[in-house]
């Protein structure tokens, strides 16, 4: 069993809160629009972190698309991503990968959806919720047979 924090569009605002919520996992997954590297600095003295370019990111290091693996579980991570209008680009790695759960961001709100037996997931934000929400992250615990995950208010 493997426990890591799922985060989105810090837009350069780390909450000293995330970091609280973060402690002890095994691994941070970030679906883009970071902000500035002293954000994955911060995240990094918690666990390794994986991140993906947003669309405010500007980092060449940064890639669009990631495939993250922790506890036999295969993460795919991507900015954005209509979990019920996929592209081409995005069924092609889901075909390749054939991941158990999709990472993204953008929307800045949650979203927990099972489309063909995959977990579309958004942690939304936790500087930056939309439409009510609060702000927060989410943690996944578990591995590829059983998992669970956990939508944190900050």
């Amino acid at each position: 069993m493997g426990r890591i924090g799922l985060i989105s569009d810090t837009h350069n605002h780390l909450d000293p809160a995330v970091l609280k919520a973060f402690r002890g996992v095994d691994q941070i997954l970030h679906a883009g629009d970071v902000g500035a590297r002293h954000i994955l600095a911060a995240l990094e003295s918690i666990a390794p972190v994986t991140v993906v370019s947003g669309n405010t990111d500007y980092d060449p290091d940064w890639r669009e698309t990631e495939v993250a693996e922790a506890a036999g579980l295969k993460i795919l991570l991507r900015h954005i991503v209509d979990p019920y209008a996929l592209t081409r680009e995005l069924r092609g790695w889901l075909d390749r990968v054939r991941p158990h759960i999709v990472l993204f961001g953008h929307t800045h709100q949650r979203c927990q959806a099972w489309v063909n037996n995959v977990l579309f997931l958004n942690p939304g934000s936790p500087s930056r919720p939309r439409m009510g929400e609060p702000p927060g992250v989410a943690l996944l615990d578990g591995n590829a047979e059983k998992f669970h995950v956990e939508f944190v208010n900050l």
